[in-house]
């Protein structure tokens, strides 16, 4: 038998970044993989998949609606081919899984391939092609999540499907309807839309991506709307119903009143769940909450003192940024250092067009805690570099302390807000002051420069540009 001093149970951006740390550090790591390729959910079937979709429609909706004013003239018609588009995609994942393979050489980290159950506290049955018996010192639990459905809802994976089936299509769909208005529901209705799906998204909340900022969710709404997106806020999913090549879906809008919606597709993005099928984590002692999500301390650790866990099995937002933090987190801890991780600084994104992205506290956030704060917002439109891109939708929000000029929080939709995001994280990670920022030179022209701006109508109601 096979012994390690760390063993790591999922091989998503949480597990195998657990795995690399844990093997620099010294320790003799092995990592184990239920699927026949490394990177979890956001390498094989999440992150990166929908974000070459994405741009893979992002350049036909440009070919189509923008070319022209740009002095761009194709003759002909411009037509999709989504076998290939499906192709390229999954031609992405296979170089960034392989990706994956070549670290775990590099590091000499041992690759199981089979479902990781415990046989108690430090050993771990592993059942593939045939089964195998480990011995661990410590355990790392990284077995992410998987997406959520109603009760209600049969997901058959042909006509009512998940952001999984969503990736590869084999046509456009004529109408897409979206339950849930979160980040995968959006992006992922984009990505058909652009390819002239119509698509209807029906979200229970009374706004689209309900866990940000109501004024990234207001301004998102306005342009999805413009781009001839149906957006149905406030409205109960209570049947789907899969009628031969038609999907039947009723709701109760806010007045209580019922109403249908037709479609030839329906996504289902209500939300993902904590994943420990086969775990069998009752022989190790691990306690689950009642929703599913492993139980840990501050230190990421479970009831069982040597067994770990991070990323979506565990509390707080699943985004793989995070899951890849608690993996260097526990790995420091396991090796005596003394790690730390700001949760508050943790950044969400939306991956639309245009972007979404924020970090720190939102204004609902600091009215509720009676925190007393400035607001600096600046229009995108009101830059030369949106103006040159014609991406002038959007605007860049900061949050400062009323008496310290502290930045609490920054909100931003626009071009490349995903990218631009970082300087905040960054600012607020060494406690910058919206002074600070408003003082510091941005290159001219460029999008980032809408964030001095904002932190200068922060400062002292002194943006330049407006």
């Amino acid at each position: 038998m096979s012994s390690y001093d760390v063993a790591v149970i999922g091989s998503g951006p949480g597990g195998y970044v657990a795995a690399i740390r844990c093997a620099q550090l010294g320790m003799k790591t092995a990592l184990i993989e239920k699927y026949s390729t490394l990177g979890g959910t956001c390498l094989n079937v999440g992150c990166i998949p929908s974000k070459a979709l994405l741009d893979s429609s992002h350049h036909y909706e440009d070919a189509v609606k923008h070319f022209e004013e740009h002095g761009i003239e194709i003759p002909g018609e411009v037509k999709v081919n989504l076998e290939k588009m499906i192709a390229r995609k999954q031609a992405v994942v296979d170089q960034t899984t392989g990706g994956i393979d070549f670290l775990m050489k590099k590091n000499n980290i041992d690759v199981y391939n089979g479902l990781g159950s415990f046989k108690d506290a430090t050993h771990i049955t592993i059942s593939g092609e045939e089964t195998t018996e480990i011995e661990a010192k410590n355990t790392i639990i990284a077995t992410g999540s998987k997406p959520s459905s109603l009760p209600f809802i049969n997901i058959d994976k042909e006509r009512v499907i998940t952001s999984t089936e969503a990736l590869k299509l084999k046509e456009i769909p004529k109408h897409l309807i979206v339950i849930g208005g979160g980040v995968i529901g959006l992006e992922l209705g984009q990505v058909y839309k652009r390819l002239g799906a119509e698509v209807s998204v029906v979200e229970f909340m009374d706004r689209i991506i309900p866990t940000m900022d109501a004024g990234l969710s207001k301004e998102l709404n306005k342009v999805l709307k413009k781009q001839k997106f149906k957006i149905n806020a406030s409205h109960k999913v209570k049947s789907v119903e899969r009628v031969g090549d038609e999907v039947i879906v009723k709701a109760d809008n806010k007045k209580g009143q019922e109403v249908e919606f037709k479609g030839d597709y329906c996504l289902v993005s209500v939300g993902r769940r904590p994943y420990t099928d086969g775990l069998n984590a009752e022989a190790a002692g691990i306690k689950l909450d009642d929703i599913g999500r492993v139980e840990v301390n501050d230190h990421l650790q479970t009831n069982a003192s040597n067994i770990y866990a991070i990323g979506d099995v565990v509390k707080g937002a699943m985004l793989a940024h995070k899951a890849e933090e608690e993996g260097v987190f526990v790995a420091e801890t396991l090796a005596g250092q003394k790690p730390h991780i700001d949760y508050n600084l943790i950044p969400g994104v939306v991956y639309t067009w245009p972007e979404v992205a924020a970090v720190g506290k939102s204004e609902e956030q600091l009215k509720e805690a009676g925190i007393a704060y400035k607001v600096g917002q600046f229009p995108m439109r009101a830059l030369g570099r949106s103006r040159a891109s014609t991406d002038i939708d959007g605007f860049v929000k900061v949050l400062a302390d009323k008496s310290t000029d502290e930045i609490l929080g920054v909100h931003m939709v626009g071009a490349r807000a995903a990218d631009m995001i970082a300087e905040a994280v960054v600012a607020m990670e060494y406690r910058a002051s919206a002074e600070d920022i408003s003082r510091m030179s941005h290159a001219h022209p460029t999008f980032t420069e809408a964030i001095k701006e904002a932190a200068l109508a922060a400062t002292d109601d002194r943006a330049l540009h407006i």
